[in-house]
This record gives C-alpha cells, structure tokens and sequence, in this order.
C-alpha cells in the first residue's frame, strides 16, 4: 500500500508538469498544496491550460521510455550503455531548442519556470559566498531545538519507510540496516548543516528511479551525489536548459511502475483481510500525505490483524460429553473475551479438556480467566485437565 500510494502521488503530482503547469507548484506529497489548490485540482487545471510544448515533449519521453525497455532494443548497440532516462533529457532539451528557434509560442522557458532552475556560479569566490556557518550564538533558543527535533524525527521516520520500500524493490531482495542508514544520514545533515545546506532525507522518487536505473550498490548513491556537486559547479547553464516535462515523464515511468494493475490485481485477490488495509494505505497517502497515510494504514492494519488473531488464537471441539479447548498460539488480553466465550459454551457436567500445548506464552488475564472458571466449574459438574498449562499437567 506505501509504495503503489507513493505511486499514484507521483502520477498525479507529475501530471502537471508534463503539461507545462510549472508555476507555483512546490514537490509535495501532500493532497493540499501551497497555491490554494490540491491535488486533483491541480491536475484539472492543467488540462485546461496546458502547453503543446511540454505535452508534445512528455508524450515523445514517455514513448521514449516505453520503446528504450524493449528487449529488441536493447539488443542493438548503444541502446545498453545510455540509460533511458538520459536519452530522455537529451531528445527532450533537443526538442525544446527546436521550439525556440522554430516555434518560438512553444518554447518552455525559465520565465514560466518550464526548465531545470538551477544556481550559476561564476568562480570559487561565488561559490564560498553560498556557503553559510551556522549562528551558534542560537545555540540556547528552544525554537532552535524543537525545530531540530522535529526535522530528526520527520527525515528518520521517511528514510526509513524509504528504505523499506527500496529493498521491496531491490531485485536481489536484499534486507538494509536502518542503523546504517540513519547513521550515515545524521553524519550527512550535520555537514549539510555546517554548510548552511538543507536537511536531508532519503527520497523514495530518487531511490525508485536509481534502482529502476539498474543501481544494485550504495556506490549508485556515492555516484549520484558526487555527479550531482560536479553538475552544481561545473554545468548548470546546460542543465537549467532540461524542460521540467521530460523530466514529469521519467517520474511518470517510475509512478506507474510502483502502483500497476497487476498490483492491485494480486492484492484484491489475498482477500479482504489484504486488500483493505491496502486501498486505506493507499487512499490515505493520496488524500493526506505520505505519513499520515502510512499511520493510517498502519492502524487499520492493526485492527485486521488482531481481530484474525483474537478469532484463531482458541478453538473449541466437542465429542458427547468430552470437550476440547486448544491454544493454538500464544495468549494475551486481546483473547480473553474470545476464551470467556470458549468457556461458556462448556455444558455442565462434561469433562473438559484445556490443552495449551501450541501456546509458548499465556499471560495474567487469560490465567485469572481460567482460574475464575476452575471456581465456577466444581458446582456445575465440570471436571478440568490441563495439559501444558499453568507450567504443569493437572486435573
């Protein structure tokens, strides 16, 4: 459910820059944006306003993507060694330049903020004037402090579902510690921070292109970061002529790919108890945001999951007076309505039978529960054996 959410986030949120609707719309996973509109407002508007330049461009990227996957493609030379994406960017800046001089009412322009806006750097001394050391003369302020908590608690909480969903994704289906992965991302916002940079978290629309990419190590990570520096320094007038639409496309690929049919398909079929935490998972992240639907989901998952266990964990079978309570797990508070229930259904004068041979763990109420029954028991007849219960075989 989090990551087909995610998926659909990035298919509605993209679908607006893939028609040329860049203006005052921020990357956001939340349903409600910053310019009064939300999601599928946004989304609404855009088709009433769009540009043929941008639908024109994402349209030839998204054709692009799905023609570069095919096998008989790949088989040709070249098609191998240049990723998709980046033969995206290319015929997509291409095309662009092509407006400008050929259909200039086409163009996608910095203006309308329609491309890639990044800062240009002169020199070195440019570049020292960007970097900011912090103001430890705030040291003290609690301000300071409750916003660095919650920035902590935030970016750890969405690196870590980020990295749930990567290894989900992980073709090897490779288990990540989350230890090494929050340690290296508190050592990378303390430099970021020193440096007057933004805090950083990992990002399920990156790590879902990397992987899709056919990134297999953390040197994928090194290398990206690394080239993202050299492309910062050394070339962002070329960069800052990549239209944002063949960019929308990529994303588009990578949405579709994360909330399929056959996903949704596979998942109905597991049955209810599956297919709605999943859909709440799912429509909570769209209509909310990405935490909020996950907590959501979470809680609704919960609650599927403790009333399958409550409703298994005891069953009760009965042959003429003989009758037989099994645990067939471990009991906790959660099963004693469930046992009282069991209990009662015993007619007087049978020999009853509590056999907790399954159960590892049988906690307080459920034993206060059984020894109230053992009181009642006597006046109606009702003979116990216990068989691997209370820590020893007795009737």
């Amino acid at each position: 459910g989090m990551l087909a959410g995610i998926g659909l986030v990035i298919l509605l949120k993209q679908i607006p820059h893939a028609l040329g609707n860049d203006q005052n719309i921020l990357w956001d996973t939340s349903f409600r944006q910053h310019d009064a509109h939300n999601t599928f407002t946004e989304m609404l508007s855009s088709f009433g306003s769009f540009s043929p330049g941008a639908a024109l461009i994402s349209s030839v990227s998204l054709v692009l993507l799905a023609v570069w996957e095919r096998p008989r493609f790949r088989r040709l030379p070249g098609f191998t060694a240049l990723p998709a994406p980046l033969a995206c960017v290319v015929v997509g800046t291409l095309l662009n330049e092509g407006f400008k001089a050929f259909r200039p009412e086409w163009e996608l322009t910095a203006l309308r903020h329609q491309l890639v806006e990044l800062p240009t750097l002169e020199n070195l001394a440019a570049f020292a004037q960007v970097v900011h050391l912090p103001d430890f003369t705030r040291i003290a302020d609690p301000q300071v402090w409750k916003t660095a908590l919650t920035l902590a608690v935030v970016a750890s909480v969405e690196a870590l579902l980020c990295l749930e969903a990567v290894d989900k994704l992980d073709p090897e289906k490779r288990i990540s510690d989350p230890n090494t992965e929050l340690r290296a991302q508190g050592l990378g916002n303390v430099v970021s921070a020193l440096l007057g940079g933004l805090p950083v978290t990992a990002v399920i629309v990156r790590s879902s292109v990397n992987t899709y990419a056919g990134a297999r190590t953390r040197l994928s990570s090194m290398v990206h970061g690394f080239l993202l520096l050299l492309a910062a320094l050394l070339v962002p007038r070329w960069l800052n002529h990549i239209p944002l639409a063949c960019l929308a496309a990529i994303l588009l690929t990578v949405g579709y790919r994360l909330c399929s049919v056959n996903l949704f398909r596979s998942v109905w079929r597991g049955g209810w108890t599956q297919s709605v935490p999943f859909l709440v998972t799912v429509a909570m992240i769209v209509f909310t945001d990405l935490l909020k639907g996950i907590l959501i989901g979470l809680a609704v998952s919960i609650f599927v999951v403790m009333r399958a266990y409550t409703r298994t964990a005891v069953t009760r079978v009965q042959d003429g007076e003989d009758v037989l309570i099994r645990f067939n797990k471990d009991l906790t508070f959660v099963n004693k309505p469930d046992l009282k229930a069991r209990l009662r259904e015993v007619p007087d004068g049978a020999r009853l039978i509590i056999d907790g041979s399954r159960a590892h763990y049988v906690d307080h109420d459920a034993i206060e529960t059984l020894r109230e029954f053992e009181e009642s028991a006597s006046y109606r007849g009702i003979r116990i054996e216990y068989h691997h219960v209370l820590g020893r075989d007795r009737i």
